[in-house]
């Protein structure tokens, strides 16, 4: 686990991260796909991966999950990219792929976004990003993999639609397997409010129907302090 005292210190550090991935895995495969993250943490080094020089004609950027809302509205991963990062450097709009979410129709929502992953990573068993990155809730979920919901129990599919009780709606996720097929898997987690979910998720009793993150095999932990709760 890597601690930070400063929340801006683990934006720096992430940033910095992304850009030395991106530019690695360009060089050695001529391409860089990355499962994004929503929420306010990923929200700032999306805001400072703008500020970089990227190749960005060679990197790909696809939704580990999205709300069923359209797609410009306040609530949707998808805008918040696009304000924070996207729309503000030069990216072929061929290279940006959004869940095209019908709000009125999740399961063919989620349907097609699958079949458009599958056609992007052709034939494999699960798609192979270069990277994932993972926020956590302070009940543990992680994604929209929620505790207690059906897509926990995914193991074929890539993406579905998640029916979320507390939430009264549907979330669009990767699943498990999914994420869990990218070769790293960064983690971030924030504020003091999420240090009983990470206490548990990393040192608590082995139970993925109430702690959803403790499925996902991370390769990384960037924590803030007060998180960590050190």
């Amino acid at each position: 686990m890597e601690i930070f005292d400063e929340l801006t210190q683990l934006h720096e550090a992430t940033t910095q991260a992304f850009c030395d991935l991106a530019n690695s895995s360009i060089k050695s495969n001529g391409i860089f796909r990355v499962a994004l993250s929503g929420g306010s943490t990923p929200k700032r080094i999306y805001e400072l991966i703008a500020e970089r020089d990227l190749e960005w004609d060679k990197t790909h950027w696809f939704w580990g999950d999205e709300r069923n809302v359209p797609l410009n509205h306040t609530d949707s991963n998808a805008r918040m990219v696009h304000e924070a990062l996207l729309d503000r450097v030069d990216i072929p709009r061929t290279n940006i792929h959004e869940v095209p979410v019908n709000t009125e129709a999740p399961v063919e929502t989620a349907r097609q976004y699958e079949q458009m992953l599958r056609q992007h990573f052709s034939d494999v068993a699960f798609p192979t990003w270069d990277l994932a990155l993972q926020g956590m809730g302070d009940d543990a979920h992680t994604a929209s993999l929620f505790p207690e919901t059906e897509a926990l129990h995914e193991h074929a599919r890539w993406y579905v639609e998640n029916w979320v009780e507390k939430l009264n709606s549907y979330r669009y996720t990767l699943t498990a397997p999914a994420i869990n097929s990218a070769q790293q898997i960064w983690f971030m987690v924030a504020g003091v409010g999420k240090q009983n979910a990470l206490k548990t998720v990393l040192t608590g009793p082995k139970d993925p129907q109430l702690y959803p993150s403790q499925l996902i095999n991370a390769t990384r932990w960037l924590v803030t302090r007060d998180a960590a709760g050190n």
